[in-house]
């Protein structure tokens, strides 16, 4: 039986929400939910997931678009400018808990 790529492993254990933008993909949009590796290395993909997260197909382009830039010479991020803190799926586990019961 043929291994799962990390594609379809990232789909069966992370949720299908974009965590750049918060948006819900059903079944039937999946095709344009992308797993994103964080470290930018395509080989590095173990399986607890911890160097994927999905991100929309726009999403994605513009995190890549923000690498380039930085490599580039652009600065991206305004000076001074405080990083974003907001974490959309920070409380999904204990709301997943709730739901079940647990």
């Amino acid at each position: 039986m043929k291994e799962p790529s990390y594609r379809e492993h990232a789909l069966r254990i992370l949720p299908w929400i974009c965590v750049r933008c918060a948006r819900e993909f059903p079944g039937s949009r999946l095709r344009e939910l992308t797993v994103h590796h964080k470290d930018g290395d395509h080989h590095h993909n173990p399986p607890d997931g911890s160097n994927w997260e999905l991100l929309c197909i726009y999403c994605h382009e513009n995190e890549h678009a923000r690498v380039e830039d930085a490599r580039a010479g652009g600065g991206g991020a305004e000076p001074g400018a405080a990083p974003a803190t907001h974490k959309p799926l920070a409380a999904l586990g204990e709301l997943l808990k709730r739901k079940r019961g647990g």
